[in-house]
């Protein structure tokens, strides 16, 4: 009878012990689940950004847009894709919009952010499109340019992170930026 006694005892403390191993492993999988969850939820909203749509007449939140290298490639031509995301540089005077005086609302041309007006653009005499201000600061960010033995301040789209051009300040009034941008990285939207 002592022998059931003590089998029985540590059949309940192994038991026990195995509940106790069963609730921790849940716990941690909840614990983990809910990170999981959290993270998400963060990543989501770091994708998330505010742009000014000249649509909208406004700010509107979207998403960043976010590809691989070959989803790139099948999207743009050879030439967009060298220059927005390899950062190359079109040869001066060769851009289609370099001497344009077309009115409308110039996109990037690899997601369609809003980038510059036409009411802001002028004949820098440099052989690219220049701008002497973003359709909205939120629509574009810059990066330090280090290349060519020189450093530059970089335009990138804000939404895709497309190289753009450079931005440089010996641009006219009211500002005194030149937004030097290749024609094709843009891609222009005419105002009726």
């Amino acid at each position: 009878m002592r022998a059931d006694f003590i089998f029985l005892a540590v059949a309940l403390i192994t038991l026990s012990a195995r509940s106790d191993d069963i609730f921790a492993a849940v716990n941690q999988q909840s614990q983990r689940k809910a990170k999981q969850e959290l993270l998400g939820k963060r990543r989501s909203d770091e994708l998330k950004i505010e742009v000014y749509s000249a649509h909208e007449g406004g700010f509107i939140m979207t998403e960043k847009v976010r590809k691989t290298e070959e989803e790139w490639r099948q999207l743009l031509t050879p030439e967009q894709f060298q220059i927005t995301r390899k950062k190359g540089t079109e040869r001066a005077f060769t851009g289609k919009y370099c001497n344009s005086k077309t009115k409308g609302v110039y996109q990037c041309v690899a997601c369609g952010n809003d980038l510059f007006i036409s009411d802001t653009k002028y004949d820098s005499g440099t052989g690219w499109p220049s701008f002497w201000e973003p359709i909205a600061k939120e629509n574009i960010s810059t990066e330090t340019d280090r290349g060519f033995f020189t450093e530059r301040t970089e335009i990138l789209c804000n939404k895709c992170g497309a190289h753009l051009g450079h931005v440089f300040d010996d641009g006219p009034k009211p500002t005194g930026l030149r937004y030097c941008i290749n024609s094709a990285a843009l891609n222009l939207v005419k105002k009726d």
